[in-house]
């Protein structure tokens, strides 16, 4: 590729020729082009407004068009036998989203028809492709900068709860598995965050454009297929990254096939500009280059304050521990710890995320519980998380170090409970760490 300060452009397949002939394109190619024009921009606008602080007005009003649009297609033309009701949320794989998909794509097929007919003589859209180009290259380039940051400062996955830990191997779901593997090994995470804002930093210049295409390709690959072999709920929207990966790399196809399969000489088509005037090639390449700093900047910014409000720089809260019960009393019978008793607690879990607290009974089931803690007065309020309004009121205290009781009414039941502080560094998990030698693997 030319090393020279120019918006790229390229067919949609590769050529015999080293320059990009843009006299005219096949039938198939043209109208290949018509539909992905229209289908990818239905699908990432409002990008790049939508990363820009300020802006959600205009995203929400967007997605409350396309929510009228999908409740009534799922009412009445695909006669769903549910009502469409829950919106994007933490899944990015509701019935929303596959409808919007259906739609789009409904709407791309009817746009390209009437574009075929109405613009059938036209032999070449060059100019129209080199700016659908750029927005491809630049909305992959920010979903790799967002996701990467969420590694590098390791946030998406972040160390396993003090729940997690006690939780049955085989009780956790595919999903949460996945996070626990991840983020049980902070230099992994990173790693796996840093190769995603290679192929962003990569993608953002043009004369690297196609690196970091095929590195952003590897990425979303191994994303899109943990999302599929762990069900993790955002299936359609890591395919679509990995589709604007290979829509990149597409004009280099041949010449890589020739590269890697033929191993012939090969040379990356050459990029022509997109204005006339040079100093405006220069200027939109220095305007890539800012939005690519915005988006570095944002990205660390929002990292280090989640890192800070809830990640591993957060303080932790009061009381953050497992807590182990030695004895536990209710109505004022005590009860030994039998492994079939549904009531009596097992330990006491004050994870990392202010207001959560699990009780582990010795039956090995949990219950879950929001609470409020008041380290002035002693108390803690209980909250059952299925049921808001019921609360119990509880206080603790603290005789010596790494020990505590606690005494309140639960259930219509009063309760209380002698408790002493475990160290997490004994389950295996966090305390077995790394190893340059290994006599034989240490496989449990």
């Amino acid at each position: 590729m030319e090393a020279q300060t120019e918006i790229e452009a390229a067919p949609l397949a590769p050529l015999a020729s080293d320059d990009v002939d843009d006299s005219r394109w096949s039938t198939p190619k043209r109208v290949a082009f018509r539909f992905f024009f229209v289908y990818l921009g239905l699908y990432f606008f409002p990008f790049p407004l939508s990363v820009i602080p300020y802006e959600n007005p205009l995203t929400t009003k967007y997605e409350d068009l396309w929510n009228i649009i999908i409740v009534w297609t799922g009412k009445h033309i695909l006669h769903l036998s549910y009502d469409i009701t829950i919106r994007p949320n933490g899944s990015g794989d509701t019935t929303w989203n596959y409808v919007q998909i259906l739609c789009m794509a409904a709407l791309a097929i009817a746009a390209t028809i009437m574009w075929s007919v109405l613009d059938s003589r036209r032999p070449a859209y060059p100019k129209l492709y080199q700016w659908l180009r750029l927005f491809v290259r630049l909305n992959l380039a920010a979903a790799l900068f967002t996701y990467g940051f969420a590694k590098a400062i390791p946030l998406q996955m972040p160390s396993p709860m003090l729940s997690t830990l006690l939780e049955p191997y085989g009780e956790s779901s595919p999903m949460g598995l996945l996070w626990t593997f991840i983020g049980a090994s902070r230099p992994y995470e990173i790693f796996t965050g840093l190769a995603e804002v290679a192929g962003g930093l990569l993608l953002i210049l043009p004369r690297t454009a196609a690196l970091g295409a095929l590195i952003g390709i590897a990425d979303m690959l191994q994303v899109f297929m943990l999302n599929m072999c762990y069900d993790v709920p955002v299936k359609l929207y890591s395919f679509h990254l990995l589709l604007l990966g290979l829509f990149m790399i597409a004009p280099d196809l041949g010449r890589l096939g020739n590269l890697f399969f033929r191993g012939r000489q090969a040379e990356l088509s050459k990029m022509p500009p997109l204005f006339k005037k040079p100093a405006f090639n220069t200027a939109a390449v220095v305007v890539q280059i800012l939005f690519a700093l915005y988006l570095i900047g944002a990205g660390l910014a929002g990292g280090y304050s989640g890192a800070k409000q809830y990640g591993f720089l957060a303080p932790k809260p009061p009381l953050y521990g497992i807590w182990s019960v030695d004895e536990f009393t209710v109505d004022g019978q005590i009860r030994p710890p039998l492994i079939d008793d549904d009531t009596r607690w097992r330990r006491v879990i004050f994870d990392r995320f202010p207001g959560a607290l699990g009780v582990q009974l010795t039956s090995g089931t949990r219950q879950r519980f929001r609470i409020q803690v008041d380290t002035d007065k002693k108390t803690i309020q209980f909250t059952k998380r299925e049921d808001p309004n019921a609360k119990s009121d509880f206080t603790y205290e603290e005789p010596g170090k790494d020990q505590m009781t606690l005494a309140g009414n639960l259930d219509g039941h009063q309760i209380q409970a002698r408790l002493h502080k475990t160290d997490e560094g004994n389950f295996l998990l966090m305390s077995r760490g790394f190893h340059w030698i290994n006599e034989v693997p240490y496989n449990r």
